[in-house]
């Protein structure tokens, strides 16, 4: 093709603050409706040559399920996925070593009501009703490590606060920022697998989401072009973090009816925990973790067998 020919690339991510600032540095910040903000920073923070990005937020269990089963919808160039995800779409996605997230003895929470009998992840049963955010995601694999057969109803990740206070469900799987705002619903924590697994393994990081590029990008695109998305989305990343008061001004443009982002403190608690140095390049360490987990997942019956991974 044309080396000056734009290529337009969607990169599909989920809608909570970790993920919605790594890649405005791509387009800009924009406003709700999708227009650019005015003055230097609604436009790409740094050259990204030919390539164009068109950035679209949606819950990341209908990631999972687009990005295994292409034909529910059109797949995306690159997309946020949980971990646990991976194997089934290995052979169509590579790993990038930026943009995944990994608990480092913390992660997904699991909260009961006040008054519940429930104590510790100890006390979960296979009759106990847990309502989680998808049976595609990594917390949903790893608590099914720590407590097989347990009964679910999966649903959309903000609903599980209100599901648990209101007795639809025993307990709640909470993942993104509910995991540190459930007490504001009457919630008491149980248990978090980010720490349980810390425990297990001896000190390894948790891999919860990955972003993932389509390996047909070099074929449609030229040879090389998986690579030169991955390394724009690393200057993405770094930039986004080294711009904090960019990143904050747009996550308030785009914050919606989540009220929780006017509270800095708690916007930069989460971005410290989920926009690590795991984040700008997962490495050996992260690469580690990834196996690992999917191979207790596989060996339990819970994922596909993947062995080694390849990252980008």
């Amino acid at each position: 093709m044309n080396s000056t020919e734009l290529i337009e690339l969607s990169l599909a991510h989920s809608p909570d603050s970790d993920d919605l600032v790594m890649w405005w540095p791509l387009t800009g910040i924009t406003n709700p409706d999708g227009t650019p903000i005015d003055g230097p920073l609604g436009k790409p923070q740094f050259d990204t040559g030919s390539l164009r990005f068109d950035l679209v937020a949606r819950d990341v269990q209908e990631l999972n399920e687009l990005a295994i089963d292409p034909g529910a919808g059109v797949p995306y160039d690159i997309t946020a996925i949980s971990c646990a995800a991976y194997p089934a779409i290995a052979d169509r996605y590579v790993i990038t070593r930026s943009g995944g997230s990994f608990g480092e003895n913390y992660g997904p929470k699991v909260v009961a009501r006040e008054d519940s009998s429930l104590r510790s992840l100890g006390d979960l049963t296979s009759e106990t009703v847990i309502g989680v955010p998808g049976v595609n995601t990594s917390a949903f694999l790893t608590l099914n490590l720590i407590a097989p057969g347990f009964k679910f109803v999966p649903m959309l990740f903000s609903d599980i606060p209100g599901a648990v206070a209101s007795g639809d469900v025993d307990a709640g799987l909470l993942i993104h920022e509910a995991q540190l705002t459930f007490g504001e619903s009457g919630l008491r924590q149980i248990g978090d697998i980010g720490q349980w697994w810390h425990s297990d393994t001896g000190g390894k990081p948790l891999p919860l989401g990955l972003n993932v590029v389509a390996r047909s990008l070099d074929a449609r695109f030229g040879e090389g072009t998986c690579q030169r998305v991955a390394d724009l989305l690393t200057a993405s990343i770094e930039t986004a973090v080294r711009e904090k008061d960019a990143s904050r001004l747009h996550l308030q443009i785009n914050k919606g009816e989540r009220t929780e982002w006017d509270d800095p403190e708690l916007v930069d608690r989460y971005l410290d925990m989920y926009v690590s140095g795991l984040t700008l390049d997962m490495g050996v360490r992260g690469r580690e973790a990834i196996e690992l987990l999917l191979g207790r997942g596989a060996s339990a019956g819970l994922c596909q067998s993947v062995g080694s991974v390849e990252i980008m």
